[in-house]
């Protein structure tokens, strides 16, 4: 029986938590910054929010599942119920998101990928008018 080989996952493809890592930290540093979506991070330090979205993520595109092992389900919607996101919030998510991208220099077919993602996660997560 001949074995087949293992098909490389996106995460794999893309370099792994280093560049997930990238992409989340240049994008809590646009966060940081930004005085709408700010407030959405209670936390004193972004540090616990930047690790759960590394995780998520990592989990999403095929890599190591430690997220739902340690939060379960993601229900992104319900986690975040409590803050007012707004199509203006939506857009200021995605510029950060759009720089975390940039920075990590990926290929155009795997950008191309990752961003539409990120459109619609964030699209997703409307939940008050402007």
């Amino acid at each position: 029986m001949t074995e087949q080989p293992q098909q490389e996952t996106f995460y794999e493809a893309i370099g792994g938590r280093a560049t997930i890592e990238l992409i989340v930290d240049v994008f809590y540093q646009g966060v940081a910054q930004d005085e709408v979506l700010r407030p959405m991070y209670p936390e004193e330090d972004l540090g616990p929010a930047a690790e759960r979205l590394t995780m998520f993520l990592e989990q999403y595109w095929g890599g190591p599942t430690e997220y739902s092992q340690r939060r379960g389900h993601p229900r992104l919607r319900m986690r975040h119920a409590p803050y007012a996101v707004t199509e203006d919030g939506r857009d200021r998510w995605l510029k950060h998101f759009r720089e975390g991208l940039d920075a990590a220099k990926l290929d155009p077919e795997h950008d191309a990928q990752f961003w539409a993602y990120a459109q619609h996660a964030a699209n997703f997560m409307i939940n008050s008018p402007s």
